[in-house]
């Protein structure tokens, strides 16, 4: 297991006490699943997580669920994506810093961001883009939709090999009102508890 960043370390020991309905944990093991068999044939793990702005709850699936990977020494790469290109936004990035990531950013309009989950690791990698952008995987990989928008509306995503609806509430319904912070976090630490589940129950 890495060493993770001391915050970031008290953060996922909470996620990780967070209760998980059993409805829930059947949603999630159809990921366990797809990861390892895919593990157990020796076969690289792609997964790209979607949603309509690659705003919010895609970007956070991607850094929880590659930061969980890399916590169990499982061989995965994730990345995200949508239908529309916005940027990061601003709310979900402070959260993840509140979480306890190392964060760093370039660029004005649509920001490229690093997020660092320990002292020595490479950083991952987050900005808003389509799904099928360059960086993402284009073939062998699952579709992890994490909105209804984009699950209804992305009927068929070319190259994957699965497609896994892993939906989540938006926390943007709490913008600019006092529950705003409380809300992007909540929503961080329930993607954070599932995905850290997941690669928990996943053999290497």
């Amino acid at each position: 297991m890495i060493l993770l960043l001391p915050e970031l370390s008290k953060t996922i020991e909470r996620a990780r006490q967070r209760p998980i309905p059993e409805e829930r944990k059947q949603v999630l093991q159809e990921l366990v699943n797809y990861i390892q068999e895919k593990v157990n044939n020796r076969k690289e793990v792609h997964l790209n997580f979607i949603c309509t702005h690659n705003s919010r709850r895609s970007q956070f699936a991607q850094i929880w669920a590659q930061t969980a990977a890399d916590y169990f020494g499982v061989p995965v790469k994730c990345n995200s994506g949508g239908v529309e290109v916005t940027e990061f936004n601003p709310r979900a990035v402070a959260s993840i810093e509140r979480s306890g990531f190392k964060v760093a950013s370039k660029g004005d309009s649509n920001p490229v961001y690093s997020f660092y989950h320990s002292e020595i690791s490479q950083p991952i990698i987050a900005f808003s883009k389509l799904y099928d952008d360059p960086v993402n995987p284009t073939t062998h990989f699952a579709a992890v939709m994490t909105c209804s928008h984009a699950d209804k509306n992305c009927p068929f995503i070319p190259g994957t090999e699965k497609r896994i609806a892993l939906l989540y509430d938006d926390p943007k319904e709490f913008d600019n009102t006092p529950q705003e912070a409380a809300k992007y976090d909540e929503r961080s630490m329930q993607i954070a508890s599932e995905l850290f589940y997941v690669f928990e129950h996943v053999e290497v």
